[in-house]
């Protein structure tokens, strides 16, 4: 059935609400675009889509019903998906035009850009872009109108089949039943396809380029055939492309795997996939790291941990086997003759031992909150193509706590973790920050009046956060992107180069206090079910070293560096001297080195330049009979003179880290 009789079809009145709170009468068969035009014919030239009740829509599409609609224009923010996904399917075009036989997969739309599978005997490479770019040009020029049919499933087959497209048939073969099997086309070209499209193909605009290429097996599955995937990248205007490209340029002088060797801090190997063997700087920031938080944590949490294997009936009870059993590591024992013969699991996260110390001994309503934090390590399965430096392992520590409270006790100590995370991040630097409330999802667990309640209070609370904060924090909600368990908060930060970092979750949980049947004796005597709060701020420790890095391009400020000053000397006459200064600044809670090398001391101050040592101390004889040093800093030509006791005292202040500043005597 085709859109156009589908739009016959539809009879009756719809009232529709506008974003000015303006209401209208409308035939339900009225389309976005005929809307759009009742409004000015201005707005019907700019408009590319429009959205009911927030989803936005084909302009073609009829109305249908009651709701809230917007028209959506080209610089909208939501266009912006809408253009990668034209242009996606003007790839596929291309890449057909260019290369008769070649079948077209799958071309979802992704994070900043855009890829497109395709099965061909010779796999693409770079050296194909140029041509395939200056086919999507021509195509744009054409502005051929994007146009939908609604076809029967034996239809869609048969005409896949008869043009060799197999991979086609085997997508409408996985469509639910009673879903339509639509069918978008731009000109000649068309392709199966959900939608929503823009109106034409000239709307998407020449702010485009494509990226890679890489392979891809069949739906994910390494039994299937190996296809070639073409990311490229897309943007509403030359300016956001240019300063995107420019982004990618500056990440990757940034990208701590390179920086990580480079600085001696860490590195990965075939037989330890997706775990961190650390050297003795990387591990010195991590252990810094770790005890920063836990100078954060000292007053107001216990500090506790639990055991790394547990029987796999524990994570049955918590919901984790049914949910997650894919992505956790199983252990059996060795022996086949033991009589002890069980199944256990690695922990993926802590919860479920936490509940287990909770439970451990009768508790009352006057213990409550009881705060437990835990810097648990924690093993995770992912597929070896997502594995990604510190980023993305299989091995990693949470600064994972738990919070065990009343309902009365649940806004407080939502804003107590809020206020706790904000204040971490700003001491690293990180002063953008977004707070997302994160609703109830599809699949879930809990009956919807304790949904309707908690993410009531998170509501309440996420108001809070924006007013304390003087608008400084910004907020958001993301619908239907909860735990299963319940609503949560995720905080999202902002680094050097304009990059969004998900990090800190406040997330509530009603659901595996339940399952554990832990308790606490209320005030009338009874037994309650506490409300159970997970928490973490940096997430996984070694994600968020990883962000360090990148952030700082390895220019980390002088309390957080893993080797804070260098002694380099300019002769050997100095050596003495440049031992005793060193030593001086270890006694100041200082991490220092000496070079005593027989090398000119350019070569030496470049070569710690590269490590990334933020301060080089130069000494020669003329120092060593002054009792002076000369302090080069990373990335400064200029050097100034001070006497060794000025030197120490401003280091050590500048060494002093942010929570401990102003503590000491």
């Amino acid at each position: 059935m085709s859109t156009m009789n589908f739009q016959a079809q539809q009879g009756g009145k719809v009232s529709l609400t506008f974003p000015d709170g303006s209401v209208r009468e409308f035939d339900a068969a009225t389309t976005g675009a005929e809307i759009a035009g009742s409004i000015s014919k201005s707005l019907s030239k700019k408009a590319v889509a429009y959205a009911l009740d927030g989803t936005v829509r084909d302009l073609s599409d009829p109305v249908g019903r009651d709701g809230r609609v917007e028209i959506v224009t080209r610089d909208d923010p939501r266009a912006l998906e809408l253009i990668r996904h034209d242009c996606a399917h003007v790839l596929a075009e291309a890449v057909q035009e260019l290369w008769p036989g070649t079948q077209v997969t799958i071309g979802p739309v992704i994070e900043n850009g855009f890829y497109y599978d395709f099965a061909r005997n010779e796999p693409f490479t770079p050296d194909d872009f140029p041509a395939i770019e200056k086919k999507m040009r021509e195509i744009i020029d054409r502005n051929e109108r994007f146009t939908k049919d609604v076809w029967s499933r034996e239809k869609a087959k048969k005409v896949f089949a008869e043009k060799g497209e197999n991979y086609k048939v085997q997508l409408i073969d996985a469509i639910p039943d009673g879903e339509d099997v639509k069918i978008y086309a731009q000109g000649e070209w068309f392709d199966l396809c959900r939608g929503p499209h823009m109106v034409s193909t000239g709307q998407i605009g020449k702010a485009f380029k494509l990226m890679k290429v890489a392979g891809a097996y069949w739906r994910g599955d390494a039994d299937n055939a190996m296809l070639t995937r073409i990311y490229g990248t897309a943007w509403a205007n030359q300016e956001q492309l240019d300063a995107y490209l420019r982004m990618l340029e500056e990440a990757e002088k940034r990208d701590h795997r390179r920086l990580g060797r480079e600085m001696d801090l860490f590195h990965f190997q075939e037989e330890g996939p997706g775990v961190v063997f650390w050297h003795s700087k990387g591990w010195r920031m991590f252990q810094n790291l770790v005890s920063y938080m836990r100078r954060r944590l000292a007053a107001d949490y216990e500090e506790v941990n639990a055991p790394q294997v547990l029987d796999h009936s524990l994570w049955q009870t918590s919901g984790h086997w049914g949910w997650y059993k894919e992505n956790m590591f199983k252990v059996e024992c060795a022996d086949e003759e033991a009589e002890d013969k069980r199944t256990f699991a690695l922990k993926p996260m802590n919860c479920p031992g936490h509940v287990q110390i909770f439970k451990h001994g009768l508790k009352s309503y006057r213990d409550l909150p009881i705060r437990m934090a835990e810097f648990g390590a924690v093993h995770r399965y992912e597929p070896s193509g997502a594995l990604h430096g510190l980023m993305r392992v299989r091995g990693f520590t949470q600064d994972d706590a738990h919070i065990f409270c009343t309902e009365e006790q649940l806004a407080e100590e939502c804003l107590k973790i809020n206020d706790l995370i904000l204040s971490t991040y700003a001491d690293y630097g990180f002063e953008e920050v977004t707070v997302f409330l994160s609703t109830r999802p599809e699949k879930r667990v809990g009956d919807e009046a304790l949904w309707d309640h908690a993410e009531e209070i998170m509501h309440k609370v996420l108001e809070q956060i924006e007013e304390r904060s003087g608008g400084r924090i910004k907020t958001a909600v993301n619908p239907g992107d909860g735990a299963f368990y319940g609503p949560k908060f995720d905080y999202v930060l902002k680094d050097a180069i304009g990059r969004e970092w998900q990090c800190g979750t406040t997330q509530l949980d009603f659901n595996m206090p339940e399952r554990f049947g832990a308790f606490y004796i209320d005030s009338d005597s009874e037994k309650k079910q506490p409300v159970m709060i997970h928490r973490a701020i940096c997430g996984s420790m070694e994600r968020f070293l990883g962000i360090l890095i990148e952030n700082f391009a390895g220019h980390f400020p002088l309390w957080f560096a893993p080797v804070q000053v260098v002694v380099a000397t300019i002769t050997s006459d100095a050596d003495s001297y440049a031992q005793d200064v060193a030593e001086r600044l270890r006694d100041a809670g200082l991490i220092a080195d000496t070079d005593l090398r027989n090398e000119k001391i350019n070569y030496k101050v470049r070569e710690h330049s590269l490590a990334k040592v933020p301060v080089i101390l130069v000494c020669g004889k003329r120092e060593a009979e002054e009792g002076s040093v000369n302090i080069r800093r990373l990335g400064s030509r200029e050097q100034s003179a001070l006497t060794l006791e000025e030197a120490v005292r401003q280091l050590s202040e500048e060494a002093m880290p942010p929570d401990l500043r102003g503590k000491r005597a």
